[in-house]
């Protein structure tokens, strides 16, 4: 797809920091969307297959959201926090470290500024990579799943791909 890479220059790059071992990186989107529709391709089943994953979640603090990928490979988290429409928050266990995914929704103007922060991630491993290029990749998706598009995996993956010189793996 030709999109790919213009898709991926037009998006800020996730702002990385380190401490010790582990990674944090946060990601700011705008959308020209409310903060409702934001929320709802967060933690509607539906919406989250437009853009993440094929997803079954149950909505509530301790309650599990399972992703499962068309590459056959599925992940599950636990939801540790719900504060509906503004802020969602899971733990996830990556590659043996209990890492934490945060996304934050506020009203701007007419849209909605969504600030994700991963972290916990391992600074020692190219997988720490892999998931900031990933998290970029999927917000594209997300900024198409928003105007009604669905993002194919292949895409995806296309993008993710591009996305990977912006994340190079961090000595330790």
């Amino acid at each position: 797809m030709n999109d790919t890479k213009i898709l991926l220059r037009d998006a800020p790059k996730g702002e990385v920091s380190s401490s010790g071992d582990r990674l944090q990186i946060v990601f700011r989107r705008r959308y020209a969307k409310p903060v409702a529709k934001v929320w709802a391709a967060l933690t509607t089943p539906e919406r989250l297959a437009d853009w993440l994953g094929a997803a079954d979640i149950d909505l509530r603090v301790g309650g599990k959201l399972r992703l499962t990928y068309e590459n056959g490979k599925s992940v599950e988290v636990i939801i540790t926090r719900v504060e509906a429409p503004h802020t969602l928050a899971w733990s996830w266990v990556l590659d043996g470290f209990d890492t934490s995914v945060l996304f934050e929704l506020a009203p701007d103007g007419d849209g909605c500024r969504l600030t994700l922060t991963h972290s916990g991630l391992s600074a020692r491993d190219g997988r720490g990579a892999g998931v900031r290029a990933g998290w970029h990749a999927h917000l594209e998706g997300l900024a198409d799943s928003l105007e009604g598009r669905v993002t194919p995996w292949a895409v995806k993956e296309q993008r993710q791909a591009a996305a990977a010189p912006l994340y190079p793996p961090l000595s330790a």
